[in-house]
């Protein structure tokens, strides 16, 4: 099941959307040109459990910005293309309309913060790790939590691939980002005995701490949905 745009039109310019958008892309273009080199430059920006818990220590050569700076350099880098065109497609179909119940500078900020949440999320359980951790999908998963909140019954077309035939269909944003949800926790379930791979519990951790925060980073006169209830807030 695979997002393709939302109805949910912003009434901002998602400025900060797009520069998050645009950095990913042209860091990933600088990471291409690097060549044979590019793995050195995963392990000196990418986010080292060991390394940022001062278990280990890089080696000197690949010491770039101090470990915890890592958490922020982390996650404008990528590992393929499909790795960023996927966290890309999220980013546009949703962020644009939470940076739109928030303002452009707290977004930076609650951007920042869910992508360090998801990455200590990850982190925290395997301190010894020296798998570096790299991508936006942390931080973009808090995007998708505060938009799970937000706007649960927009709706959103997917594309759902039967065979060798795709289907497309409008479904509610919640119970899209619900299912997307419940992925990321079977998967992160039945790859636990797995080094390296998708970082599951960092998308777990990012949609959390987007759930958690958005009350505080929304304005005001924005309402929450409050799923006990099935009402607004």
């Amino acid at each position: 099941m695979f997002p393709l745009h939302d109805d949910n039109p912003a009434r901002s310019n998602p400025y900060i959307t797009i520069i998050i958008i645009l950095s990913c892309v042209l860091i990933f273009l600088w990471q291409l040109s690097l060549g044979k080199y590019a793995q050195n430059a995963v392990f000196a920006l990418g986010m080292i459990p060991a390394v940022v818990f001062n278990i280990k220590q890089l080696s000197p050569d690949l010491v770039t910005v101090p470990a915890l700076a890592t958490f922020f350099t982390s996650m404008f880098l990528h590992g393929g293309w499909m790795h960023l065109i996927g966290n890309m497609l999220y980013l546009w179909i949703f962020g644009n309309n939470v940076e739109d119940a928030m303002g452009h500078k707290r977004f930076i900020l609650f951007y920042l913060i869910c992508g360090v949440a998801a990455a200590l999320t990850q982190a925290i359980p395997n301190p010894d790790s020296v798998i570096p951790m790299i991508g936006a999908s942390g931080a973009i998963s808090g995007v998708l939590g505060a938009y799970w909140l937000l706007y649960p019954h927009a709706r959103v077309l997917i594309v759902i691939p039967i065979g060798f035939y795709l289907h497309t269909t409008r479904i509610k944003a919640g119970w899209v980002l619900g299912f997307w949800f419940i992925l990321q926790i079977v998967s992160s379930i039945m790859s636990a005995d797995q080094q390296g791979g998708v970082a599951w519990g960092a998308h777990i951790g990012g949609f959390v701490a987007g759930i958690a925060l958005i009350p505080f980073f929304k304005y005001r006169h924005v309402r929450l949905f409050t799923p006990a209830r099935g009402n607004y807030r």
